[in-house]
């Protein structure tokens, strides 16, 4: 078991600035307000630093830390464990879609800095990009199809 202290502090400090960044798209986008959400960020921070902690405990388990994650916060919202009322009632003050801001600019700034390498691929990852794009929205709109169809609604 190896514990990396300098490595987790950084972390941390990782999350704090995503929380904060969190905070304030949701006060922008969704009208939520700061006071409100941090109870439930911090309970979200803590979850996602003790996941980071238990993937460097158990280096040789082969689960990611987001596992780890959802896994400790599916159980402290089961309908049978005490924290569930408060655990749920303070994180639903948290949009999980103002989550995804951070997420995405992450994702494209780990895209901007790989440019060079995703030039030196062939020509034919477009075409199976565009395969991919093309099937994922013809199975959705089957999908939606077929359930708004068996819910009446179309």
């Amino acid at each position: 078991m190896n514990l990396n202290l300098e490595q987790s502090l950084n972390q941390l400090k990782v999350l704090i600035v995503v929380g904060i960044m969190i905070l304030v798209g949701q006060r922008i986008g969704y009208g939520i307000p700061v006071a409100t959400a941090i109870p439930g960020m911090l309970m979200i921070i803590v979850i996602a630093m003790l996941a980071l902690i238990i993937k460097d405990l158990f280096p040789r388990v082969k689960f990611p830390a987001f596992a780890w994650a959802s896994l400790t916060a599916l159980i402290l919202s089961m309908p049978f464990i005490p924290t569930s009322e408060w655990f749920l009632h303070y994180t639903n003050e948290v949009n999980f879609l103002g989550t995804t801001t951070p997420i995405l600019a992450f994702a494209g700034i780990s895209v901007g800095n790989k440019i060079q390498k995703l030039k030196e691929l062939s020509w034919k990852v477009f075409i199976v990009a565009i395969a991919v794009f093309i099937g994922t929205f013809f199975g959705s709109a089957i999908i939606s199809h077929i359930v708004l169809k068996l819910q009446g609604i179309i």
